[in-house]
């Protein structure tokens, strides 16, 4: 039996959480998609804005490799924020409307200073995992290669720092885990609701404690797919992205009554 979350914050009664099947996920990918068939050019703008941010990783890695597995964690960590207009493209559509690309960025305006909370929470805590990151690194790395691939190579893959690269990699999978529990419904509640970003990081935290099959399941899909996107030098993002971030909308209206 999962641990049950039910109590109040700021004395208001936070919303009850459904139980979802676990492969559940499957269905809101098949959602997303449908979303994004229906909203093509406002989605696929998204699509390519998030292609283009991680433009901006490879190349900061390029110049500071050991940076390369921060920025792309970090990636992961701000995407809930930054994918709030494909969850308002999906709301709308939702209610029978049909909004433009620059419709969609107002729904940072509603709300904003929740949703800007919750952003200084995500920003802060991936500053916090590049200097734990940086750190470590440099308490092992003797000669920083030139390239990426040659430091990851050196540093992870070498056999001589395991122990070290087992934990980090175990470090990295929890804090990724915690963020992704309080988030994952919670920026699509800040947009649906006048929430705080309290009262919608603990109503995360219930939907994931009650869901962990169906959620656990849908983290994986979402790193992986990522990765995926990544892989194909990151034109897969393009069109990833914004199913994944209609399919987050479609998440939080199964797990939140």
């Amino acid at each position: 039996m999962h641990p049950r979350f039910d109590f109040p914050v700021r004395g208001l009664p936070l919303p009850r959480i459904r139980h979802v099947a676990a492969a559940q996920p499957l269905s809101w990918l098949k959602a997303g998609w449908q979303d994004l068939r229906a909203n093509p050019l406002p989605s696929l703008a998204y699509g390519l804005l998030f292609a283009l941010g991680g433009d901006l990783i490879i190349l900061a890695a390029l110049e500071h490799p050991h940076l390369i597995s921060v920025a792309i964690s970090g990636f992961f960590l701000v995407a809930p924020l930054l994918a709030a207009g494909l969850y308002e493209l999906s709301r709308s559509h939702g209610e029978g409307e049909k909004l433009l690309f620059i419709d969609s960025l107002r729904c940072f305006r509603r709300n904003g200073q929740s949703l800007a909370f919750f952003g200084l929470f995500l920003g802060l805590t991936m500053l916090f995992w590049e200097r734990v990151s940086a750190v470590a690194f440099a308490l092992i790395a003797i000669d920083t290669p030139a390239m990426a691939s040659a430091y990851l190579s050196d540093i992870l893959l070498n056999g001589e720092h395991l122990a070290f690269t087992l934990t980090w990699l175990l470090a990295g999978g929890l804090l990724a885990l915690f963020v992704f529990a309080i988030s994952v419904v919670a920026v699509p509640m800040m947009l649906d609701h006048d929430t705080d970003a309290v009262t919608a990081a603990t109503t995360s935290l219930r939907a994931f404690s009650q869901n962990l099959p169906a959620l656990l399941l849908w983290a994986g899909l979402i790193v992986g797919l990522t990765l995926f996107g990544f892989a194909t030098l990151l034109f897969g993002l393009v069109i990833i992205m914004p199913i994944l971030g209609h399919a987050s909308w479609h998440a939080y209206r199964d797990l939140v009554e």
